[in-house]
């Protein structure tokens, strides 16, 4: 069954491979980028549009008549905790607004944990830019987890090492909890990530929850 996805950060290697696995199946696709004039190349037959993931006017505006959500947005010219928490709000506000009722977000693997209340972003000597941009993440989540809304929204978290934007789709991943998944594949790809996240739009496995994939 067709649905009428709409992914904001479109235009990102995450991004841009859900818009084409959601299209690839058949889905009607909104692509919600800063510029769209920069981002002609996303697809035959997708909707590109301006749209602020910041600001829940912009959320409503752009989602309105949609069935599903797909967050790939991410910004590197504001502080990590300010444009996620920022966004977390606009989202279940805005979605809400246009009565769409389900919601993926791409969280990153460095928030998952290596044993319990230990996350791998904890680790002695991670780098600390990169410690603040997971900690943006986890102020995400804790907005969400806080928040008293209807929408049934989900943090898929790929491992915590560099995705594979070349690998090619195979279709095939493995879905666990908070904890990092270290028994799976040395590596995991964007084309896969897509496939977890539309999965989880037409059939929706996981709730409310951060939840770890993995090859």
């Amino acid at each position: 069954m067709s649905s009428r996805i709409v992914v904001f950060g479109a235009g990102g290697r995450a991004g841009r491979r859900a818009v084409a696995e959601a299209v690839a199946r058949g889905h009607q696709v909104t692509a919600v980028v800063r510029d769209p004039d920069k981002y002609g190349d996303l697809g035959a037959g997708v909707s590109v549009v301006a749209g602020d993931v910041t600001r829940a006017d912009s959320v409503a505006e752009v989602a309105a008549e949609h069935d599903a959500a797909i967050s790939a947005a991410g910004r590197l010219d504001m502080p990590s905790d300010e444009f996620y928490v920022s966004a977390a709000h606009a989202l279940l506000d805005g979605l809400a607004r246009a009565g769409v009722g389900r919601l993926v977000l791409i969280g990153i693997g460095s928030t998952l944990e290596t044993a319990p209340g230990v996350a791998v972003h904890d680790a002695p000597g991670f780098p600390e830019e990169a410690r603040a941009f997971s900690l943006g993440h986890t102020a995400e989540l804790d907005v969400l987890r806080a928040a008293e809304t209807d929408i049934d929204w989900l943090v898929v978290a790929p491992p915590p090492v560099m995705l594979d934007d070349k690998a090619p789709r195979t279709g095939r991943y493995r879905t666990g909890g908070e904890q990092v998944m270290a028994d799976g594949a040395p590596s995991f790809s964007y084309a896969d990530l897509a496939v977890a996240l539309i999965d989880e739009i037409e059939t929706p496995k996981h709730h409310r929850s951060l939840t770890a994939v993995a090859g």
